[in-house]
C-alpha cells in the first residue's frame, strides 16, 4: 500500500502522458502529411533515374555521387555557402552594431529608425527582387548615382558581372536581413540589467569593453536565434535569385533551391534534383544544429 502511494506521489499531476500524446496527434498528422511524407517521397526519387514522364531506373547512391563529382552541381553549395556570408554573418555583426550603438545613445526619431530598417521584412521577397533588379541594372539607379559623384568608372552590370553577380545578390540579402537582426538584438538588450551596465562603467570600461563584457554575453541566446533565421534564409534562398540573375550569368548565381527547381522543371532530371533538395535539407539541420550548440551551449 505504501509503494503504491509513494508511485502516486512521484507521478506528474494531471492527465496521463498518453493524453497529452493524443492532443499533439492532429499537429503530428498534419505535420507527417505535409512535411515527413513528401521529404521520405523526395528521398526515395533522390535514388533514381527519372524525367518525369517515363520509367524511372534505379540510380542508388549515384545522385548523390554526382553532388561531389559534378562541378555544376557542387558550384551552387559553394555559392550558397559564400551567400552566408552575406545573408548571416554581416547581418549578425551590423544588428549587433546598431542595437549597441541605440541602447548607449538616445536620439529622436528613433522608432522611425527602427521601422525603416526592419522594412524589408515586411516586403514580399519578389517585390524586393523586382526593385533590386532594377537598382543593380545598367541604366539603374545605382549606376546613375555613381556616374552623379564622378565614380563612373565603377558601374558595371553589377548581375551581368561573373565577379560580381554573385555579391550583388548578396548584398540585397544583407539589406533584407539586417532589419531582423536589430531588432531582435534591442529586444534582447532590454532584457539586460542597467546595473551591469553601470559597474562596468564604475570599473573604468570603455564603449568597445563594455559591449564584449556586458551586451554580448547578454545576447547570447537572440544571436542563436538570429544566426539560425539567416542562416535558414540565406540557404533556402531561391525568389531573390530567380527574379535577379536566373542563376546567371552561366551559373555564377545558381544556388540549391534554385538548381532544385532548374533540373525538376526545366532539364527533367528529376532524380538528381530530388538529390540536390535532400542534401540542401541535411545541410540546413546541420548548421542549424551546430550554431545552435556553439552559441547557447549544453543546457544542463
Amino acid at each position: 500500500m505504501t509503494a503504491l502511494r509513494d508511485r502516486y506521489r512521484r507521478r506528474a499531476p494531471g492527465e496521463p502522458r498518453a493524453i497529452g500524446y493524443l492532443y499533439a496527434l492532429p499537429a503530428l498528422a498534419l505535420y507527417g502529411a505535409f512535411l515527413l511524407y513528401p521529404f521520405g517521397q523526395s528521398v526515395w526519387l533522390s535514388l533514381l533515374h527519372w524525367d518525369g514522364l517515363t520509367q524511372a531506373t534505379w540510380a542508388g547512391f549515384g545522385n548523390y555521387t554526382d553532388l561531389f563529382t559534378d562541378p555544376s552541381l557542387r558550384a551552387p553549395f559553394v555559392h550558397a555557402l559564400v551567400l552566408l556570408l552575406f545573408y548571416a554573418a554581416l547581418p549578425v555583426a551590423i544588428g549587433l552594431l546598431l542595437a549597441a550603438v541605440m541602447s548607449r545613445i538616445r536620439v529622436k526619431g528613433m522608432t522611425f529608425f527602427r521601422t525603416v530598417l526592419f522594412l524589408p521584412q515586411v516586403l514580399a521577397m519578389v517585390v524586393v527582387g523586382v526593385a533590386w533588379r532594377s537598382i543593380l541594372a545598367p541604366d539603374g539607379l545605382l549606376n546613375d548615382t555613381l556616374k552623379a559623384v564622378g565614380l563612373g568608372s565603377l558601374a558595371r552590370a553589377w548581375l551581368g558581372d561573373y565577379d560580381w553577380a554573385l555579391p550583388a545578390v548578396g548584398a540585397v540579402g544583407t539589406w533584407v536581413e539586417t532589419g531582423l537582426c536589430m531588432v531582435l538584438f534591442l529586444a534582447g538588450a532590454q532584457r539586460i540589467p542597467r546595473e551591469l551596465y553601470e559597474a562596468a562603467r564604475i570599473d573604468g570600461a570603455g564603449a568597445i569593453r563594455e559591449f564584449f563584457s556586458v551586451t554580448l554575453p547578454g545576447l547570447r541566446a537572440e544571436t542563436a536565434v538570429a544566426l539560425t533565421l539567416t542562416i535558414v534564409a540565406g540557404l533556402r534562398n531561391f525568389d531573390l535569385v530567380y527574379i535577379t540573375s536566373s542563376g546567371g550569368p552561366g551559373n555564377s548565381t545558381s544556388v540549391p533551391a534554385y538548381e532544385v527547381y532548374h533540373r525538376a522543371f526545366e532539364t527533367n532530371q528529376v532524380g538528381s534534383a530530388a538529390a540536390v533538395g535532400v542534401a540542401l535539407t541535411v545541410l540546413i539541420f546541420a548548421l542549424t544544429v551546430t550554431v545552435s550548440r556553439l552559441v547557447e551551449g549544453r543546457r544542463s
